[in-house]
Order: structure tokens, then sequence, then C-alpha cells
């Protein structure tokens, strides 16, 4: 029987999420035990762990705000400013308090990190999306059918226990 958990640490949530997907990219030969201490060594480890609510697609405003933030750039330039004197670039905190300051070939390269190179794939499509699903559907002369979003069956009962089912066969672990 499945039973909603109290809520969690984020942190340690977020701690033990890294732990697990390091310690598979390790076993998998991906990465090296060096590359695991200087990833660890950062201060935004690049993990997130999200404890919310799901997301219906009734709910507008909560769709619009998760689209917000996944298009919203990697940094601010109303908090970059580039000194021209001494070709650096100062970028400034959120609290405004303190800048962190850098060459200025330095910050850009920082910057084109963030470009996929020419021709990269930066999104895969899959389900209904993909292309064998497109070509079936352009065979049989249904392409131009609209797709609508449909409500899952089921109450957040049934939810949970899929999620407990789901838990159980990737993790190990009966939640």
């Amino acid at each position: 029987m499945f039973r909603v958990a109290p809520s969690l640490d984020q942190k340690k949530l977020k701690a033990i999420f890294r732990h697990k997907v390091f310690k598979m990219l390790l076993a998998k030969g991906k990465i090296t035990a060096e590359m695991i201490r200087m990833l660890s060594s950062w201060r935004h480890s690049g993990f997130n762990v999200f404890c919310g609510n799901r997301i219906s697609p009734q709910d507008e405003t909560a769709m619009e705000n998760l689209a917000r933030y996944i298009i919203h750039a990697s940094c601010s330039q109303e908090r970059m400013t580039y000194l021209y004197q001494e070709a650096t670039v100062a970028y400034k905190a959120k609290d405004g308090k303190d800048a962190k300051v850098s060459p200025a070939m330095e910050w850009l390269a920082a910057m084109c990190s963030h470009i996929p190179n020419k021709g990269a794939q930066m999104v895969r499509y899959y389900g209904y999306y993909s292309n064998v699903a497109r070509g079936k559907r352009k065979d049989e002369r249904t392409d131009d059918v609209i797709p609508c979003i449909l409500e899952p069956k089921g109450n957040s009962k049934t939810f949970r226990k899929n999620w407990a089912r789901l838990i159980r066969r990737i993790y190990e672990v009966d939640p």
C-alpha cells in the first residue's frame, strides 16, 4: 500500500539524486571519480528536484509560468556591465552587493559554452510528434487532425499508486 510521505527536505533529496546519478555515470564509465569530486565542489550543482503539485492542462497560469521559466536567459543583461578600460565584465549578484569581475574574453568563452555546435540536435521528438508517427499519419491522411490534451483517467490515488510502482521498478525500493 502506498502512503503519502511527509514533506521532504529538498536539499537532502537533491543530494541523494545527485549521488545516484554520479554513481550510475561512474559505473557506466561516462565520468571519472575526479570529475565527480570537481562537480561536487561547485556551489550550484546543476541538479534540481521539483516537489510541487502536478500541472493540469486547465491551469493556464501554471503552464505559462513554466514556459517562461524554460525560455529564460542564462544571465541577466541588467546585472552585466562591460568595463571598457580594463577589458573586463562585471556581473552583479542578485542582491546587488557583490560583483564577479572576469576578463572579457573569459566571460565570452563562458557565454559561448551555452551555444550548441552547428547542426547539433537540440530537440528530440517522441510519441505523437516523432518522425515515424508523423509519417504514419501522413500515409493515413490524418496529419491535419489537431491533437488535444486528454485528461488522464483516474484520481490522485491512482496516480500515487502508479508513481509508487514506477519508483519500486526503477530504484528497486518500496516507497
